[in-house]
This record gives structure tokens, sequence and C-alpha cells, in this order.
């Protein structure tokens, strides 16, 4: 096993594609994609599958080698501050099947 990064990102899915691009260049290559996410945050409802919008939110979640964790927030700070959305980043531990971080 070896030690990672979990990187969570709950945004409008009109910013999910500045999002990915941040992560890989912030070498975060890999990455989950949940589209039409629906819940309840700090700003109130997001709206259900049955509500679909332009202000749908998309779910996030990369695993990533801790040193490359730092980078990531960095490149999509600015774009949650900018247009919303919320990010979370854990301890993780990369069994070796997956091979994420491993590799590196």
């Amino acid at each position: 096993m070896h030690a990672a990064k979990r990187i969570e990102i709950i945004a409008n899915s009109a910013e999910l594609g500045k999002i990915l691009d941040g992560l890989e260049k912030a070498s975060v290559s890999g990455y989950l994609v949940i589209r039409n996410v629906a819940g309840k945050g700090l700003s109130g409802d997001a709206p259900s599958a049955f509500e679909a919008t332009m202000l749908d939110n998309a779910y996030v979640i990369a695993f990533c080698a801790p040193e490359s964790a730092k980078p990531a927030l960095e490149a999509v700070r600015p774009i949650l501050n900018k247009f919303g959305g919320s990010c979370f980043i854990s301890d993780a531990m990369e069994v070796g099947s997956m091979r994420c971080v491993a590799s590196l």
C-alpha cells in the first residue's frame, strides 16, 4: 500500500472542463466524474436529476501522489473561488491493484 491523497470537488458542471484541465496540469491525470449531482450544501439545495439545467453540479474524485495535491489545489482554487464549488482533500491509501500512485 502507498500513501495517496483523495481530492473531491463538487462544482457547477459548466466549469467542469476548467477544473479537469487544472487537474491535468497538476499531473492528476486520473479522475472520476459524476454528473447531475443533487444534494444540499451551504448554498442550499442543488437541482435534482429531474431538474436538469445548466446549473447542475458535478462531482469529481481523483487520487494522486501526496506531492501533487498542493499543485492541484492551486489549479482549481481560482475556479472554485470565481464560480463556486467545494474541494476536499484527504489522506488515502492506495491498494496495489489501482497503481495510480505506486507507478510514480
